[in-house]
């Protein structure tokens, strides 16, 4: 039996999701985002590692949605991804503006600690506790801290300009990998669903607001000369923004306009001799 879901299951799924997140205790969502967080954290570290090891980007990006692929499996709370879902939820009125900022400052919160957590402890493990430089994988991160950051302040607006298109075209891709977990209803089908979308991402170099928060604050503490104001005003303010609205329009917004439930009507109702001029013939074969 095909474990396949359909996209307008995929949509009453997703609106169904963003109720649950709404509804989750905060401490429940912060434990579930700080492990998000931590999971995004591990596997960009790991991709640098094989990027340095290798000297071919595109095998760390290959393998960094295995990271993405916990998140989905256990259901944990992501930024990137909720920025799809929840709208959603709003969109078929299930739940208000309210709830929703609510969940993404929690899960934005929940993030950034995970996120922080882990670079504390790369930290210590990459430098033998600042007794060394951290190697070649440390310098690549010394160099990607600078990249998302003082390489954009350097062409001023245009620079703010471009890593906030840089965050809408990732999250287009983030968010759909969200959805595309829902597309099966076995955990091999949820992995490769969720696999692709984030894999199109990473190898395009594009901006990711949660990754962000790990790769820019190791690569301040292996000693890349950004600091805090230049990690947020040139990346993490612009970078949030742009992440949501490519994943609330591109993603949530666009999907739902799409695949939303319509109420019945007379020439919805399948006639026995002629189904296949109908909506619903239609609908049961998307």
């Amino acid at each position: 039996m095909s474990d396949y879901v359909k996209p307008a299951q995929i949509l009453d799924n997703m609106v169904e999701s963003g109720l649950i997140k709404t509804r989750l205790p905060v401490l429940d969502l912060l434990v579930r985002a700080v492990l998000a967080g931590s999971y995004l954290a591990f596997v960009t570290s790991m991709a640098f590692l094989i990027a340095a090891q290798t000297g071919q980007f595109v095998v760390g990006a290959l393998l960094f949605p295995a990271g993405f692929a916990l998140i989905v499996v256990l259901g944990l709370e992501l930024l990137t991804g909720n920025f799809g879902v929840l709208p959603t939820t709003l969109f078929a009125g299930k739940i208000g503006w309210g709830a929703m900022l609510r969940n993404w400052g929690l899960v934005f919160v929940g993030n950034l600690a995970g996120s922080l957590l882990y670079a504390g402890l790369f930290w210590i493990a990459a430098t033998e506790f600042g007794h060394t430089g951290g190697g070649p994988v440390a310098d690549k991160l010394r160099a990607l801290a600078v990249s998302k950051t003082t390489a954009y302040e350097a062409f001023g607006l245009a620079g703010l300009v471009t890593v906030f298109v840089k965050a809408i075209l990732c999250n287009w891709m983030v968010s759909l990998g969200s959805v595309m977990g829902m597309a099966s209803t076995s955990t091999v089908g949820k992995i490769l669903g969720a696999w692709l979308p984030i894999f199109i991402f990473v190898s395009q170099g594009y901006e990711h607001s949660v990754v962000n928060m790990f790769a820019i604050p190791v690569g301040m503490m292996l000693g890349a000369p950004v600091t805090l104001g230049d990690w947020w005003l040139w990346n993490e303010i612009p970078v949030t923004l742009g992440n949501a609205v490519g994943a609330f329009f591109l993603t949530g917004g666009a999907l739902y306009l799409s695949y939303r439930r319509h109420p019945a009507s007379p020439q919805d109702v399948a006639s026995p001799h002629d189904p296949r001029g109908t909506r619903q013939y239609a609908e049961s074969k998307i």
